[in-house]
């Protein structure tokens, strides 16, 4: 009777819709197979803690509360929304991603219910994530208002893009900021490596599909940054997933 009725469960279950979203400790989140970075972030528990671990890191280091103003370029489905909510609470977010469908599932799960966590498709070309999107030109501005946020988070965005969309969008972040604005990112960076590589062989990545990883010689990526009009409060070197580094950096 038990195998009769587990295998009745299973044939019912692979007729009703599959869930896009999993409830766990109180939170909404994607279901696994819609979350992305490596296997480990499969794992509820791991999920959320990264989520709660992200949010953290802007209390930590930007003194990130409830008054703060927050851009996350690449937000994905949500994760550092999902963590700020635990850690935080509501604050006044904006997410992008030129990814259509994870901004579908943020405002779904997170912006109905929590209405100052707005999300918006960022429609630019990328050739990982976003083929069908508009190539930005020399004149490329976010559509957001000077001086509107204090703390810019990109997690896992610049290791999927050109050099020139990292040029375009850290240059306009100095419009976006308001006086005392911090950016922070991550990225692959190395010492003794080609100015950029894109997908670079016998890295410590095993590279798969177009902009899988843009890695950066650490000093021509300091002095990009510093020409942009920026000083770098932080770096630490491989501390983050996949082996990127951590930037932190504050407007000059």
């Amino acid at each position: 009777m038990t195998r009769q009725a587990n295998s009745v469960r299973r044939a019912i279950r692979g007729l009703l819709p599959k869930r896009d979203y999993v409830k766990f400790s109180g939170s909404i989140i994607p279901a696994p197979d819609r979350r992305w970075c490596g296997p480990e972030f499969k794992d509820d528990h791991f999920y959320v803690a990264s989520a709660e671990r992200e949010a953290q890191r802007l209390v930590s280091h930007f003194q990130c509360t409830r008054r703060s103003r927050v851009l996350d370029v690449g937000c994905g489905q949500g994760r550092l929304a999902i963590g700020m909510l635990r850690i935080i609470g509501d604050v006044d977010y904006m997410g992008l991603d030129v990814d259509n469908s994870s901004i579908d599932w943020c405002r779904r799960f997170i912006g109905r219910k929590h209405h100052s966590f707005k999300f918006k498709h960022l429609d630019i070309y990328n050739e990982r994530y976003n083929k069908t999107g508009t190539t930005i030109g020399d004149d490329f501005h976010f559509d957001l208002k000077p001086r509107s946020f204090d703390i810019i988070y990109l997690f896992s965005v610049f290791s999927h893009t050109t050099e020139y969309d990292m040029v375009s969008y850290i240059k306009d972040f100095s419009r976006i900021l308001d006086e005392n604005g911090r950016v922070f990112f991550t990225a692959f960076v190395e010492d003794d490596v080609p100015d950029i590589s894109v997908n670079p062989e016998n890295y410590q990545v095993k590279c798969s599909g177009p902009l899988h990883v843009v890695r950066y010689r650490k000093d021509y990526l300091f002095s990009t940054i510093d020409e942009s009009g920026y000083s770098i409060a932080e770096f630490t070197h491989g501390t983050e997933a996949d082996g990127q580094s951590a930037l932190y950096l504050s407007k000059k």
